[in-house]
């Protein structure tokens, strides 16, 4: 049987952790408060990938053997404390993707200010010495 993987968050992030997990075989699950761009829902259903949108149904949610958190969704949040509670195990989607990055090498960018201009001009100057690359985060694609 395999493992429940919960996603909390539909947005880019969110719905790439839902296709990564599910091409890894996990049953997923995928539920957003609100309500989820077409294409995402899109790509969640051509791949057979259950979800909801515009609440969280907690049985759903808390039988999860992992949970995948969308960091705007606060600790302080009642479903949040609720699995934690439960002891279910809480990650991100990066790390998710990386789990299964393999060999691949990683340029983290963090900081307070200039990310986002780091980040492009180091993408912009690999692409241009010829390196295979992506640009994902929170520019780009979903790292998932």
């Amino acid at each position: 049987m395999s493992k429940r993987m919960v996603i909390l968050g539909g947005g880019e992030s969110g719905a790439g952790a839902a296709l990564l997990a599910k091409q890894k075989g996990f049953d997923v699950f995928l539920s957003d408060a609100g309500s989820l761009k077409t294409v995402y829902k899109e790509d969640l259903n051509k791949y057979a990938i259950a979800f909801e949108e515009g609440g969280h149904t907690e049985e759903k949610i808390l039988n999860a053997d992992e949970i995948v958190k969308s960091p705007g969704i606060p600790e302080k949040n009642e479903l949040v404390k609720k699995i934690r509670a439960k002891g279910i195990p809480v990650i991100s989607e990066v790390e998710l993707a990386y789990r299964y990055m393999g060999k691949s090498k990683m340029v983290a960018i963090t900081g307070s200010n200039g990310k986002t201009t780091t980040t492009a001009l180091t993408y912009h100057i690999c692409k241009h010495a010829g390196l295979d690359v992506a640009l994902v985060g929170n520019i780009g694609y979903s790292f998932a």
